[in-house]
Formats: C-alpha cells, structure tokens, sequence
C-alpha cells in the first residue's frame, strides 16, 4: 500500500501480541458526548465492516491532508483499525485456507494410495516397482513444445483428402471476426481473438473442411446489431492453396445460437442457467450442418463433426453434453481456471468463500470445469505451469496418477475404469503477416537518428504518432529503450522494475525506460490497485529523480503496439516482463517477433517460452538486482543482443498459427476419434429423413431470425409430414424387414431375457421416429420402500386423456416415460396400473441407462430388448467392476461393515447401472461428494440418488434421464424443442438437468410429496442450473383435470425463447 507501510508494520505487531487482548483495550471515546462527531464509532460500526481495502489508500491520502490536528490523530487512529481489522480477517481466511488445503493433500494421498493397490492387483511383482512405486515418486517431465519427440505423426498436406468438420465453442462475450471490441468489458478480451483466429487458421489446414465457432446470439440493443446476426463467415475463399473449389459450406464461420433473454446482454456469472438451451440449439443446427455436409462431401452419410473443443468453463460444460449427446470427441481449453481463481481471492482476504461464489458463481464455475475434464479426451494449456500448478487443484486430474495410467495403457494392462484426460501444451498462435523481419545489418545503428532527424540537420522523416508520444519524455531518445507493456497491477511487478532502474547508475547512463500501463485520463477516477501502482511510479521517478530517463504515455491504441516494439528495436533496446507470475507471455512472442531480446520471470511460462526461443534472460521477479544485472547485460553486450534477437526471428515460426494448427491436429488424430455408427442403419432411414429432417429445429428461434437453412429438405424452421413417413412403401418396409430380422440380442446381464427368441419383428422402426411431438412423464413418486405411488398411475392416465384432448395434435404426439425403476420393474407397475406397455413409443429406465422402444424390439413372451446403439453410445469411460468394487468400499468403509450404509441391488442393476439399497440414510454421502471421490480416483460416471432416497445408482459419464432426451432427437430427429417434459416439484437427483433446456417443461404441484435432492450437494446451484425466468417452463396444480393439463399444455406449445 502507498505511502502506508508503517501501518502494516504497526499491525503486524499488534497482531503478534494477541487479537483478543487488544480488542478488549480498544479505546472507545466518545466525542460526541464533547460536541464532536465521534469517527472511531463510525468507522468501527459502519466502515470497517463494509468498505474494502481497495479504498485505504484514498483516504489516507484525504486523512493526510486534514489540518486540524486532533481531527486527523482520531482518522489516523481509525485507519489503523480498520486495517486491523481487515488484516486479521485475512488471517483468519488464510488459516482457514491452509487446513483445507493440508486436508485436500491427506486425501490425495489416501486416494493414489487406494487406486495403486486396486491396480497393482493385475500385474507382476516386476511391474508393480517399475509402474507403480517409480511413478508415483517421479517427478512430472517438463514438455518441451518446440521439439516433437513424440512418435504421433505429424498433420501434413497429405491429409487434403479429408473433410473435417471441427467446432469450437466459446459462449460469453462479444464474439465478431472484424473490429472486435477487445476490452470492452472483462468478457470480451484475448480467449476472443484467440477463438477467431484460431477458427481462421484451422479452416485453412489441409484435410479441415468446415469450422464452426458457436457463441451466443444477443439482440440487445446495448450492443451492436452484428451480434445478433446468426451466421457470419470468417473465411471468404471457395479455393484452397491450389486453386481447386472447396465447396460450398466450406471455411469458418461464427454461428451464434440464442438462449438465455434474447434481448439483453450477459455477463458470463449469468449464463449459467441457460446452458442447456444452447446446447439444444447448437444440437439442432450440428444435426442439420452434418446432414447437409454428408450430401456434399460424405458420399450421402452424415460428416459428424471431428471434435468439439470447449473454451473457458461454460463451453467446457457445454461441450462436455454435446460430445455426449453426438458421442464425438471432446477438447477442452480452460484460459482461466476457477479453482486458482478461488485460491487467489481467498488469499487476499477480502472476501470468504460465500461471497466469491455468489459474485463470481465460482463453485458452478469449478463444476463445470470438473465435468469438462471428466469428458475431454485432450486439454490443452498455454504452459507446463498451468499443468502442474493450476489443473493440479483439481479432483478430476492427477499429474502422477496419470502417468500410471498412461503407462498401463502403454502395457495393455486394466485400467478398471479409471481414467485421466491427456494434457499437452500448445503455445496460442500469432499472426505474424504485419511484422516485417529485417536481418541485421550496418545501418540498424543509425536507422532511429536517420528517422527522427539526426545531427547533421537532416529533416525528420514522418513519424508514427506513438513515437512522438513517447520521446517527448526522453532527453536523449537515441539510447536504447527497455520497454514494459502491461496494466498497472500489482502482480505485474512494475514498482520492482522501477527501483531496480532507478539504482543502477550505469543502467540509468546507458538506457532509457519506457512503461505503457494501459491508458488513463484521472489516476483518482481509477480503481484503487491500478491507481496505487501508478502513483507509486510517479513516486519513485522523483525519488531517483528520472525526469528525461522514463516515459510512461497516458494513452494508446491497439494499433500503436507494433509501433511501439518497432521503436524499442530501432533503438536497439530490451523488452522486459518483470511479474510476479505469469501464465503465458504473450508479449514477449510480440516483442521477439519485432527483434527485441526480452528479460523475464522465471515464474510461469515464460520459461517455456524461453526454452523455445532462446532469445533472452530469466530473472527472479522479487530480486531487484538480478533485473538491473539482466538488463545492463543485454545493453550493454552487442553481441549477446544480436544472438538473442537472431535466435528471436529464427524460432518464432513455432508460435505460428499454422505451427499451433498442426500440432494441434496431431493431437487430435491421437485421440480415440469416435462418432455415431448405428447398427440399425437401413436405406430407408434416407426416405424417413427427407421427411423427418429436423423437425422444427429449433423451432422457438423462428421469432429469433436464426434461419439457418441450408436446402429445402433440412430446414431448422421446418415441418414434419407425419403422412408422407407413414406410407408404407413395400420396398422400404421390405429393406427393414431383412435388417432388423438380423439383430442379435444385445448383450445383458439381466437373466430375465436368457433364452427368449425374437418374435417377427414389425416392418418398421420404432413409430416415434414419426412423431411430431413427444410428452415424457418424468414423475418420480416413490413411498418409503421405493415403490411406485398409486396416485402415479391414475395422473399418467389424466395426462392420456389431456393430450387427446387436443385432436389436431394427438395423433402425432406420442409418450414416454423416464423412471429410475429397471424395465422389469416398469411392466410391472403399467401391468398393476392397467396401463398398455405399447401406450409408450419409448421407456427410458435405470436412470437413463437403457431405451427400449415397446412394439418394436420385443420378444415373443411380450418382454422388451434394450437399444443397442444407446448401449454403444452410452460406454465412454465405462468401467463396471472396477467402478462397483470402489463404490462398495466408499459407501462401507472399513470399521461399518456390521452396518453398512448400502447393500447391492441387483434387481435394478444392468451392464451400464450399478444400483444399490440405501440402508442408512444418515451415513450416505452427498452426490458431489461421492462425485469428488470417485474422480480423485479416475473413475469418471454418474452417481445419484432415487426412488425417494431409496437407492443410489451410478450410470456412465453421459448418461441421464436428461440426455437419453438428446439421444432420441440424434438418433430418430426428434427434435427436444418438440418434447413436453412433465415433472414433479422435486425428484431424483438428477432432477435439475431434466427442468432447462430447449424443451418445454410443465411442473405439477403437489405430485411428488419427497424426492431425494437433499442428497445432492454441500452448496445449493439450484439458481446457476435452473432458469429462474424461462417461458418454456410452466406450472399447474396437482389433482388437475385433464382438461386444465391440456390448457397448460398448449399454452407451453405457444411459449419461445
């Protein structure tokens, strides 16, 4: 803190002695009772408790400035306790941090403890030393990205014959491929440039076809009108590199889907709870984009996209359920990470946690993150740094539990399940076209004074207008100039800077120091870090008297910064990075791609940098010397300079954007690629498509303008002709008849199907293809044995009658129902209810873990068979034994086996479910608890509690009740915005998934007494997950007639975005 810093002495000591004692001798005067207004009560009562620190130093500069001196003893008194205050508070937080940290580590070690003897069962006892104890003691090996000593092939021209179809999503902010409002506010900043660019370039590789950059649509008139465009093309060339026509649909394109208020602008802490939306939305039009790319260049079949990769939390969450949904790959980019977020703000000790998250919604925003890694096949970081020290707080990935099962998979050994996403590190990509690289040469000395008008009395040549701005403050402009670009924030180290500068006289006598710290207009009008910084710069120039020695510009623009490096380089000077820690360095690939040597911290991954480029020196940001020593050298050492910029110029191409795209492309191909392959497919799944095509894909954006349109047979703003796919054309029905006559019995290990032969399976698929509208009863109303209510029945039959009703309509709706009951359970239940199984195109059971389509795949004794390409879609990361042989254990820990917590229900459980009885409910741990465990452990599935707190399922990864829903709009095209999900005021607890979303969502009161989302979570996300505002979710009360449900219904069928 400026100007202060006796008081921080002064506190420390008075926090040494004892809070408590001091609290008890505070002095309490009461100046009022004398006449006089009494500030130590004011500040105690009112102040201390709500002003933030970020204001002290304005009013010690107010309380400095005070005359009367009695007045400005009792203010200076006041400061200090408040400081105090404040300062005992960050202790307290940092104590409070330390125990939960020493916690965290404890249970990382019991974790990988546990998850080695559990692996180590399947190997000899040579290999239990050479994979297990070795690697859990080494030490992670640095990446070095410069140099591929990987045995992955590289991404070539040869790959030209591919058609790749890539997307990439990043949700917040102002996204726009020109004139991009970098700065504009805190979500509209360097992860949007880097997407557009990164769009461009990919578009650009040989084998990419397509790029997507999904971002969120915003009509608000806050905003220019181009965001609410829905598509924009980034890239306007039909040919490749050599001329031959790439097609129609091809390049990059900025997409922009609406959800959330369509007419207003939010900030990124307020789009969580419309997540579900967009990734509806972005399902429809990759459903639609894939069809039409497979009529162009997939020989007719559908292209799925190659990979989706997620940017920043949200899109990492949002990609997480598109990569599920479609079974594609996923790849994640974090930018910056909520865990490290939460450490840094917990450390400064303002706020507690409570307050952070319900600013920043940082706990949403951490299980986001969480869910990301669980799905990503690959996470890309900028550094090591940000592997070892930042994804290393996280439960969901462990840097040496990796390397064990990295090294498992080398061998062919079991992993039992356990799984941990791949990390490497791909420097960002620059654009290099502006800068002009010259080679060294004689008149490079002479070039600044030849420009600026030298002594001979040459007219000056025109100048950029920056330069000027910037020796006006220089005496003598000629020397070279260590150049420092970067906000005015504490963490970037500039006061160290500026000492060191100011105490090296031969530095001082052989250099100039330029400083551009953003711009300003009033440092008061600032905020109080930046402003605290910029003040004590101004200090210390008049301390060290540095008057014609130190530039430091009010203003600039975007456009300056070449400029600006172009000065520093002409002048043969040095570019510096002096923070305390930084993640990547972006500045110092500009400043080397201008020719300047650089001096960096050695903290983060400025050392990558470094050991890629090898053009400078890294420094201990807290050693003053060591800068001045670092700089002087580089100075005043003319062939160490001209090594370091010709090093500079010689590697730079490594932070290309073509480099990072083909590296980034041979990570890619090394993942396990995957896509939808139906083993149903027939040719008449092409005479259904014509006419199902996207029905109504994201119909609500009809009002939205997003017509996105591509022929005349898929368009997102189009119909279904229920008549046209029901003909029944012999040759067609004959084609299915001879396909479905083939399928084999799925695998199982239900015992209630063993032996039971197909019956003569009808002459066509499951009649929901033909849908035009689907209702799914999702009413979880269990008793307290877990069994189906009886009011449940006689509701199901309410809601028949209620939907038909509504003639027009009714014919071409249809039903499911979603249960966490097994199927066998489920017939039992319709059977008791005098309820027809065939009533229902689809059952949904086990908690989302198996399909069945009743009339359909069915046998002769009237028992149903599960899809089996659901049961393919669903096994990413699938470990059953493994997975219940953890879960055993974390339910029953050692020492409650005589009263165990849960018991197996095998009855419920299924080849992608593994249920159990909740015996004690007073010992079940908390889904996010349970959740934790099992990913410290690299198990990555589904925990959640049913059946009113009865039982405890755990399905895989990316299955759900919720997304079987996005399932049957992939698989059959029915879109979800055509669903009408009827649910309870509460449920399972996976309840909050089945409420957001694309699909209309109607809510009876009083149906469902207890659910079991008490089990959920230690912090309530309920407002981050739920929309609070949607129209497309409506209510009614329980014990409705028939005829209000159907008026709820239509009135829902009416609502939009």
């Amino acid at each position: 803190m400026a100007g202060n810093e006796w008081i921080n002495g002064y506190l420390e000591a008075i926090l040494d002695s004892g809070a408590a004692a001091i609290e008890e001798q505070k002095p309490m005067v009461d100046l009022r009772e004398r006449g006089h207004f009494n500030p130590t009560k004011y500040f105690v009562e009112e102040v201390v408790t709500g002003v933030d620190e970020t204001d002290l130093h304005r009013t010690w500069i107010k309380v400095v400035a005070t005359r009367n001196a009695r007045e400005r003893s009792s203010r200076l008194e006041n400061m200090c306790w408040r400081i105090w205050h404040l300062t005992r508070k960050k202790k307290q937080l940092e104590w409070e941090e330390l125990q939960r940290l020493a916690k965290r580590r404890w249970e990382r070690e019991l974790v990988r403890k546990d998850a080695t003897e559990d692996l180590a069962e399947d190997l000899s006892e040579g290999e239990k030393g050479d994979t297990v104890s070795e690697l859990i003691h080494a030490e992670t090996p640095r990446v070095s990205f410069h140099s591929n000593a990987s045995s992955l092939e590289l991404w070539s021209d040869d790959k030209k014959e591919k058609k790749l179809y890539i997307i990439l999503v990043s949700l917040h902010g102002l996204v726009r491929g020109e004139n991009m409002e970098l700065g504009r506010d805190s979500d509209t900043g360097g992860q949007v440039k880097y997407v557009v660019e990164l769009s461009r370039a990919l578009a650009k590789m040989p084998g990419v076809y397509r790029v997507d950059l999904f971002t969120r649509q915003v009509l608000s008139p806050e905003v220019d009108w181009s965001y609410g465009e829905p598509t924009e093309m980034l890239t306007t060339t039909s040919e490749d590199a050599d001329g031959n026509d790439v097609g129609e649909s091809s390049g990059a394109y900025i997409i922009r889907i609406p959800f959330g208020p369509r007419d207003k602008y939010l900030h990124k802490e307020l789009l969580w709870p419309y997540i579900q939306e967009f990734v509806d939305g972005a399902l429809a039009h990759i459903l639609n984009m894939s069809k039409v790319l497979g009529e162009q260049v997939g020989g007719g079949q559908p292209v799925w996209p190659y990979v989706i990769h997620g940017h920043y939390a949200d899109a990492g969450d949002s990609a997480a359920l598109l990569s599920g949904a479609l079974n594609v790959p996923m790849v994640l980019t974090g930018h910056s990470l909520g865990r490290n977020k939460l450490e840094q703000l917990l450390k400064q000790g303002r706020q507690s946690k409570e307050d952070i998250n319900s600013m920043y919604k940082i706990m949403r925003r951490i299980e986001a993150e969480e869910l990301s890694l669980d799905v990503a096949e690959l996470v890309i970081t900028s550094t090591q740094q940000e592997i070892e020290e930042q994804w290393g707080l996280y439960d969901g990935f462990d840097v040496k539990l990796e390397k064990i099962l990295r090294a498992r998979a080398r061998r062919g050994v079991n992993c039992h399940g356990r799984y941990m996403p791949r990390m490497v590190v791909i420097p960002p990509g620059m654009d290099f076209s502006s800068v002009v690289v010259q080679e060294d040469a004689s008149e490079v000395d002479g070039e600044l004074p030849t420009v600026i008008g030298g002594t001979d009395g040459s007219s000056p040549k025109a100048i950029p207008t920056i330069w000027s701005e910037v020796m006006r403050f220089l005496t003598n402009p000629h020397k070279p100039m260590i150049l420092a670009l970067s906000r005015p924030d504490p963490k970037k180290n500039i006061t160290t800077l500026l000492k060191a500068f100011g105490e090296c006289r031969p530095l001082r006598e052989l250099a100039n120091l330029t400083l551009i710290m953003g711009n300003r207009d009033d440092i008061d009008e600032m905020t109080g870090g930046n402003a605290s910084v910029l003040i004590t710069v101004l200090k210390l120039i008049d301390k060290y008297d540095l008057y014609g020695l130190v530039a430091y510009p009010k203003h600039h623009k975007q456009t300056d910064v070449p400029d600006i490096y172009r000065l520093a380089a002409k002048t043969k000077g040095v570019f510096i990075n002096p923070a305390l820690v930084e993640p990547f360095g972006l500045t110092l690939i500009e400043a080397a791609a201008h020719g300047l040597p650089m001096v960096a911290t050695k903290n983060g991954g400025p050392v990558d940098i470094q050991r890629a480029l090898n053009n400078g020196l890294l420094v201990d940001p807290h050693d003053q010397q060591a800068i001045a020593d670092a700089l002087l050298k580089l100075v005043s050492e003319k062939n160490l300079w001209h090594d370091c910029r010709r090093n500079g110029w010689k590697n730079i191409h490594l932070y290309s954007w073509p480099e990072h795209c083909r590296t980034y492309l041979t990570k890619v191909a090394a993942c396990r690629m995957r896509h939808p392959q139906w083993k149903t497919d027939t040719p008449g799944d092409e005479v259904s498509a014509e006419v199902s095509s996207l029905n109504d894909s994201l119909k609500d954006v009809h009002d939205m303008s997003l017509r996105l349109s591509v022929d005349d047979k898929a368009s997102l703003t189009g119909s279904l002709d229920p008549v046209a796919s029901s003909s029944g054309e012999p040759d067609v029905q004959d084609q299915v008849k001879r396909v479905l006559s083939k399928i084999k019995k799925p695998e199982t290990n239900s015992k209630e199907n063993e032996g039971v032969k197909l019956e003569n399976v009808p002459s066509k698929y499951p009649i929901l293809r033909r849908r035009h509208r689907l209702v799914v009863l999702i009413l979880d109303c269990y008793d307290s044995n877990g069994l189906p209510e009886k009011k449940m029945a006689q509701i199901i039959q309410d809601i028949f009658k209620a939907v038909r009703l509504d003639t027009q309509n009714a014919k071409f709706t249809g039903f499911a129902i979603s249960t966490a009951m097994p199927v066998s359970e489920t017939m039992e239940f319709l059977k008791s209810a005098k309820i027809q199984v065939n009533e229902f195109d689809a059952l949904i059971c086990g908690s989302g873990s198996e399909v069945y389509y009743p009339g359909t795949y069915t046998a002769e004794d009237g028992k149903l068979f599960a899809d089996p390409d659901y049961a393919s879609h669903i096994a990413f990361h699938w470990g059953y034994e493994g997975l219940k042989k953890t879960i055993w254990k974390l339910m029953n820990p050692e020492g409650e086996q005589k009263s165990p917590c849960a018991g197996e229900d095998v009855k419920s459980s299924n080849a992608h479910c593994v249920a159990y009885f909740v015996k004690e409910l007073s010992k079940a741990k908390k889904v996010d608890d349970l959740r934790q465990k099992l990913r410290m452990r690299g198990l990555r599935c589904h925990p959640m509690y049913c059946r009113n707190s009865t039982r405890m399922q755990v399905v895989p990864l990316l299955a759900s009740r919720a997304q079987a829903l996005r399932y049957l709009f992939v698989r059959w095209r029915l879109n979800v915005a055509n669903m009408f999900v009827i649910v309870g005021e509460t449920g399972d607890t996976d309840y909050e998934e089945l409420i957001a979303g694309a699909h209309k969502t109607l809510i009876m009161k009083e149906v469902v007494t207890k659910g079991s989302e008490a089990l959920l979570r230690t912090t309530d996300l309920r407002n981050d997950i739920v929309p609070s505002d949607s129209p497309l979710i409506a209510s009614i009360k329980g014990g409705a007639t028939p005829e209000e449900i159907s008026e709820a219904l239509k009135a829902l069928s009416k609502a939009s975005l």
